[in-house]
């Protein structure tokens, strides 16, 4: 029998879409999270509907280009060395999943689920009645040296970019940006079929605004574990507790230790991303979200202002952050000349990422009645929408619109 009522755990994009979905789909839904927007991947994040990127980051040619990406040598990768009993073991999967036959089986499952990304966000703007959080088509990578530009073409050119196309920027795309820099990028490509959310923020919103207007429920709470019985319980820290028939695990970079309680596997840690962001900017709201490939760095302009965002942080999710990043961010827009506040908000937060680079999504084997979606690493916020329409199916018992298994949480073992 198919539960009545769900508990949501997690209210970032993934937790909000699906919680809407299911209350639209006609169960009775309890989103639970702990009400701090910013401590989530879904506030700072970039926006960027990244349907390009199809090819996990396990792969052989990560564990070669692994040295000089590392921070210390001025790239973006870095780790927190105080959480090395976090990081250590969850490396050596990573390795291990980064096989050229592994890598083509997770390149498989990215490419069907990412064809049906853009499509599902559209849905669900219209159906939120916030058709404007989902912006333009497209985006840019640049480069601002032809060393970096040969070597960065050649690149994309080799790699799989599943539903999505690019072509060569032309000498008036660049000097659009000769307008807001010190210098126009010497080359640069264009992609179609990608999109930018207005607000990362203002679209959690606009789908929380619906869920509740659908008669949803949230709870402001952290949840301390699941037990089962007769019906699923969230036990409440602070006391307390709430239960449901079925529950959906959606908690980001803290699913892990909910899922342990369960009695599985689930290698979840947090690769934490950096953002700054500025009211004052004079970036053209024509321009693309951008890459700049060769600063590891992207800029979106947002309602609210202009956000630069970089780096990949291995540590706990709830580590303070470190400032050499932002001040590294902030010194390369100024590189760049980009006009930036000289105090911006500054964010860091957890992207959830498992060790092949796939998210979980599925019903977990040993108890039917426990959904879970968790694991998008850099793509939560481009695969909410199409997660929400797959974990509607699961609940309703109806055939999802993609093949499952190469999502199932039990591929790292059943605990």
């Amino acid at each position: 029998m198919q539960p009545k009522s769900w508990l949501v755990i997690g209210g970032g994009l993934v937790g909000a879409a699906s919680a809407l979905r299911l209350q639209a789909a006609g169960f009775a839904v309890t989103l639970i999270d702990p009400g701090d927007p910013r401590r989530a991947a879904s506030f700072g994040n970039i926006g960027h509907i990244a349907a390009e990127q199809v090819s996990p980051l396990a792969s052989r040619e990560s564990l070669r280009t692994f040295p000089g990406r590392l921070f210390g040598l001025g790239g973006p990768l870095d780790f927190r060395w105080r959480d090395a009993g976090l990081w250590g073991p969850w490396a050596m999967r990573f390795i291990a999943a980064s096989g050229p036959a592994q890598h083509a089986r997770g390149q498989a499952a990215l490419t069907a689920i990412l064809a049906q990304a853009l499509p599902a966000w559209r849905r669900l703007a219209d159906f939120s009645g916030a058709p404007g959080i989902v912006g333009r088509d497209g985006h840019a990578v640049v480069w601002m040296s032809e060393q970096a530009a040969g070597k960065g073409l050649k690149a994309w050119e080799r790699s799989p970019t599943g539903s999505t196309t690019f072509r060569s920027m032309d000498a008036d795309d660049l000097a659009r940006y000769a307008e807001v820099m010190t210098r126009a990028p010497v080359a640069g490509i264009r992609f179609s079929g990608t999109a930018q959310v207005s607000e990362p923020q203002a679209a959690r919103d606009a789908l929380m605004a619906a869920f509740k207007a659908q008669g949803g429920e949230v709870v402001h709470a952290r949840v301390e574990r699941l037990s089962g019985g007769d019906r699923v319980i969230a036990h409440l820290d602070g006391g307390g507790a709430r239960e449901a028939e079925g529950a959906l695990v959606a908690a980001g970079a803290w699913a892990g230790w909910l899922m342990r309680g369960l009695g599985v596997d689930a290698p979840v840690i947090a690769e934490r991303g950096y953002s700054v962001q500025s009211a004052d900017h004079s970036w053209d709201e024509t321009l693309p979200p951008t890459v700049f490939e060769e600063h590891s760095m992207v800029v979106s302009r947002f309602t609210s202002g202009l956000r630069a965002s970089s780096f990949v942080e291995f540590g706990s999710p709830d580590a303070p952050g470190d400032p050499r990043k932002w001040r590294a961010l902030e010194r390369r827009l100024g590189d760049l000349g980009i006009r930036f506040s000289p105090e911006p908000d500054r964010w860091v937060g957890p992207r959830p990422t498992l060790p092949d680079y796939l998210p979980a999504i599925g019903r977990l084997e040993r108890d039917p009645r426990i959904l879970y979606a968790f694991g998008h690493q850099h793509l939560g916020l481009t695969m909410s929408a199409i997660t929400a329409e797959l974990t509607a199916s699961l609940a309703q018992g109806t055939e999802p619109v993609i093949d499952l298994a190469p999502f199932r949480i039990e591929r790292f073992g059943r605990g």
